[in-house]
């Protein structure tokens, strides 16, 4: 489904994610979590967590919807929504999740970020979330 920029945007990301988690795939820890991520072309990708009993192995719902979006020919990005926890907390991406975000998105991104099951969202943006995020220059120079 594709969306425009609106008001109601976080909220629509936040249940989208909260019906990919019911998708996730986690046997080891019971610890559900989704995604949904907004395209520049309106579009939105989910993704949900998948488990792998090699641990390090484990795909975060984030990269999930990301490579989902990117595999569908997405390369910019306008928002996210990240939902796991319990009823009342929210989680946030792991270190990992935000540094492959970082990779196609802003610093100024939105990132609503939701309890699993019911109660209330909040925004913050993918800067304030991962302040220094290691980038190549286009040329190849690094930045830190």
């Amino acid at each position: 489904m594709k969306i425009g920029r609106h008001k109601g945007t976080g909220r629509y990301l936040i249940r989208e994610a909260r019906r990919a988690a019911k998708n996730a795939y986690c046997p080891y820890s019971r610890f559900a979590v989704g995604a949904a991520i907004l395209s520049s072309d309106g579009r939105v990708f989910s993704g949900a967590n998948v488990e792998n009993s090699s641990y390090g192995l484990t795909v975060c719902a984030e990269r999930s919807a990301i490579v989902a979006a990117v595999s569908a020919g997405a390369r910019e990005f306008l928002a996210i929504a990240v939902v796991g926890g319990g009823r009342q907390t929210s989680i946030l991406p792991c270190g990992a999740c935000l540094q492959f975000l970082s990779e196609f998105c802003g610093a100024k991104m939105p990132v609503f970020l939701a309890p699993l099951r019911g109660g209330a969202g909040r925004m913050t943006v993918l800067g304030k979330l991962l302040p220094s995020a290691f980038m190549f220059k286009k040329k190849g120079v690094v930045e830190t």
